[in-house]
């Protein structure tokens, strides 16, 4: 088996948020101890309803932000602020806005070419110009693009120039905020079917971040469920879209719409109001909201564990 280009352990990410006159400051768990690896040529899904730490978890990965704790290793090298500019080659990211991640003072062959400025001062204007070129053709683009603005293209258009300016480095891990998200529906397919063609030719690891579970259902190869900051379920896409074991995967599953309309709706409606960040109750977090919560769940957090299929949970659907 190959061996992981990235490894996540205990990775945790907390922010300090300042208090009024009278109150104290508070901590934001946004990230607390997930771990997981990823593998060349497979895509990791990170999914959840909005607030449960996914965003946090790209910044971390692509070392926009540096974890309070635990530990990340990206191709052999254990990741620390003195490695960020070395390693920030191999890790690039592709935003969830097309509209708001390209500069619309640069043309896009500047927009290209900026990444090598910066990182491959050696390479004379020609090379650079050729790189930019060859990933302009590489995304599906025309040559004549190269001189034009952003505000000049589609949506698809620009999020295929992000995805260009990604690769530029060379990168062995994309790590995927929402790509397609902003995006029609049928621009979503061309740009997925894109991601998946460069995956294969390039044999990129993905860091997918998604709310949309029928895009991870068809693009990802394993899965992780995220609440309030945890994992609280880690498995194969075919394992966890047939038979959830976690309560809130089960909840979030059933919001999934279906093409059958003969198809049985079993719609899962959470009770209860989402715990704070900032005060997360000691035991699992979800059991405010869950269904089969006992006060054994209510007394410590439930470990991830598991084989192939993990779950955190004390009472785990069949």
């Amino acid at each position: 088996m190959t061996a992981p280009i990235v490894q996540a352990s205990e990775l945790a990410r907390f922010y300090t948020v300042k208090g009024g006159l009278l109150s104290k400051a508070a901590t934001v768990k946004a990230l607390s101890g997930v771990d997981f690896e990823l593998r060349p040529g497979k895509t990791l899904a990170i999914v959840g309803e909005s607030g449960c730490g996914k965003s946090t978890l790209a910044r971390v990965v692509t070392m926009i932000e540096e974890p309070t704790s635990g530990s990340l290793t990206i191709d052999g090298v254990e990741i620390s602020p003195s490695k960020w500019a070395q390693m920030r080659e191999t890790v690039q990211i592709v935003f969830q806005d097309p509209y708001g991640s390209l500069n619309p003072r640069q043309r896009i062959g500047q927009i290209l070419q900026e990444p090598l400025i910066i990182n491959r001062r050696e390479m004379s204007a020609a090379d650079r110009e050729a790189r930019a070129r060859e990933m302009i053709d590489l995304v599906g683009l025309r040559p004549e693009h190269y001189d034009r603005y952003p505000h000049m293209f589609s949506g698809g258009q620009r999020q295929r120039i992000a995805i260009a300016r990604a690769l530029m480095l060379n990168p062995k891990v994309l790590v995927l905020d929402e790509p397609v998200s902003a995006l029609d529906v049928s621009i979503q397919s061309q740009i997925l079917n894109l991601l998946v063609e460069l995956q294969e030719r390039l044999n990129l690891a993905y860091l997918f971040i998604s709310h949309d579970l029928s895009v991870v259902k068809h693009f990802a190869d394993d899965v992780i469920v995220m609440y309030l900051g945890r994992a609280v379920e880690k498995a194969p896409k075919e394992k966890l879209f047939a038979a959830p074991r976690h309560p809130y995967s089960k909840a979030l599953l059933s919001t999934t719409p279906r093409a059958d309309p003969d198809a049985r709706k079993d719609r899962i409606k959470l009770e209860g109001e989402l715990p704070s960040p900032m005060n997360i109750p000691k035991g699992c977090a979800f059991a405010q909201r869950c269904w089969l919560a006992t006060e054994e769940c209510r007394a410590a957090p439930p470990e991830l564990s598991g084989s192939d299929h993990k779950v955190a949970c004390l009472h785990p659907l069949g």
